[in-house]
C-alpha cells in the first residue's frame, strides 16, 4: 500500500494544517506496514499559479519542509521531496492532457470558484487538476488522504487514469483512492474554517507574546464565567478540544455545563497545550530554518527523497510513452 500527498508551500502552517494532514502524515510515517510507503511532496509547480516571486517561493518550500521535519516525519521511512526534483510529472501531464475533456476541467470547484469571484484564472490553474494527477499517479500511489474540499482532484485523477488506460488499451496507470481526513475541518478564531486567507489563523510555531495575541482573538460572547455554557457553542472550545484526552474531554464539560469557567481559562488552556505539543518542535524549526547548518539538512532530505521518488516516476512515465508509441530516450531517464 503506498500513501501519497502534495503539500502546498503557501506560508507558515497552522492548526488546521496540522490537525488536517501534518499530524497524520507523521503518524503514517511511524507507523508503515512491512511493504507499505508513504511519499509526500512539496508542490512547488502547483505553487507557481499563485506566487511569482521566486525568493518568497524558495523560503515557503524551506518553511515546509522544515515544519515537517522539525514535528517528527520519519524521512527514513517516508519520502519527502520536492516536486519540482522530479520533472517526469510535467511530462505525464501532458501525456494526460492529451485524454482530458474540457468538460471535465471546467468542472473543478477551484476553477468555478475562481470564474464566479470575476477572477481571471491563468491556463496554469484551469489544467492544476491534470498536473494533480500526474503528481498521484506518477508514485502508483493506492490511498490519497484528502480534506473534502480536495475529493473532487482525486475522482478527476481516477477519471483520467480510466481514460488514458482505455485510450491506450494499456493497464499503465494505477488508480488511485481518497481517504478523508479524520479532522475535516478545524475551526479558526472566528469559528469558520481556519485559513490564512481568512485570516483567522493560529500559527503552529508562534509563542509568547504573538501566540496570546492569536489566541486572544477567538471571538467570544458576553456570558459571565459563572454562566453554565454547552461546550460546542463556544469557538474557544473547538479548537482546545483538538488537543485534549477523552477523560480531559469530559471533565472540561461537565465543568462549562456546571458555570465557573470562563473563556479566559479556556485560551490559557490552550496556550499551556500548544507549549507542550509544540514546545520542543519550536526549537528545531528555528534552527532549521534560521542556520545554515539547518538548510543544508534540509537540502539533504529533499534531495535523498527526490532519488528514491524519481525512478518510480520513470518508470511510470516509460510505461506511459511505450503506450502511445514514443522512444524512452536516455534524455527522459534523465541519463
Amino acid at each position: 500500500m503506498r500513501y501519497l500527498s502534495g503539500i502546498q508551500p503557501s506560508g507558515t502552517p497552522h492548526l488546521g494544517n496540522y490537525f488536517g494532514a501534518i499530524a497524520q502524515h507523521v503518524d503514517a510515517s511511524r507507523g508503515l506496514n512491512a511493504g507499505d510507503s508513504a511519499f509526500f511532496f512539496i508542490a512547488d509547480y502547483h505553487a507557481l499559479t499563485t506566487t511569482h516571486d521566486a525568493a518568497k517561493l524558495r523560503a515557503q518550500v524551506r518553511d515546509v519542509a522544515a515544519t515537517y521535519v522539525a514535528l517528527g516525519l520519519d524521512v527514513d521511512a517516508a519520502v519527502l521531496f520536492r516536486q519540482s526534483d522530479v520533472p517526469e510529472v510535467t511530462e505525464l501531464t501532458w501525456l494526460l492532457a492529451t485524454v482530458t475533456g474540457m468538460g471535465l476541467l471546467a468542472r473543478a470547484h477551484s476553477y468555478k470558484d475562481k470564474v464566479a469571484n470575476n477572477i481571471q484564472p491563468s491556463v496554469g490553474l484551469f489544467t492544476y487538476p491534470i498536473l494533480m494527477a500526474a503528481d498521484i499517479v506518477a508514485y502508483d500511489a493506492d490511498i490519497v488522504p484528502v480534506g473534502q474540499d480536495q475529493v473532487q482532484h482525486v475522482e478527476m485523477a481516477q477519471d483520467m487514469v480510466g481514460h488514458f488506460n482505455a485510450a491506450f488499451s494499456v493497464q499503465a496507470l494505477k488508480r488511485p483512492e481518497w481517504r478523508l481526513s479524520p479532522t475535516p475541518k478545524v475551526p479558526g478564531t472566528d469559528g469558520q474554517k481556519m485559513s490564512k486567507s481568512y485570516n483567522n489563523a493560529i500559527g503552529i510555531f508562534v509563542e509568547g507574546k504573538e501566540l496570546k495575541k492569536q489566541v486572544n482573538a477567538i471571538v467570544t460572547d458576553s456570558r459571565e464565567p459563572a454562566e453554565p455554557k454547552e461546550p460546542e457553542s463556544i469557538n474557544a472550545w473547538g479548537i482546545l478540544t483538538l488537543f485534549l484526552t477523552r477523560e480531559e474531554r469530559v471533565e472540561w464539560e461537565d465543568r462549562l455545563r456546571a458555570g465557573g469557567v470562563g473563556y479566559g481559562d479556556l485560551k490559557k488552556a490552550l496556550m499551556e497545550k500548544m507549549d507542550a505539543r509544540f514546545g520542543e518542535a519550536r526549537v528545531v524549526y528555528k534552527e532549521l530554518m534560521t542556520t545554515p547548518q539547518g538548510e543544508a539538512r534540509l537540502n539533504a532530505i529533499l534531495e535523498a527523497g527526490a532519488a528514491r521518488a524519481r525512478p518510480i516516476a520513470q518508470a511510470t512515465l516509460a510505461r506511459c510513452l511505450d503506450a502511445v508509441g514514443m522512444p524512452n530516450t536516455a534524455r527522459r531517464l534523465g541519463r
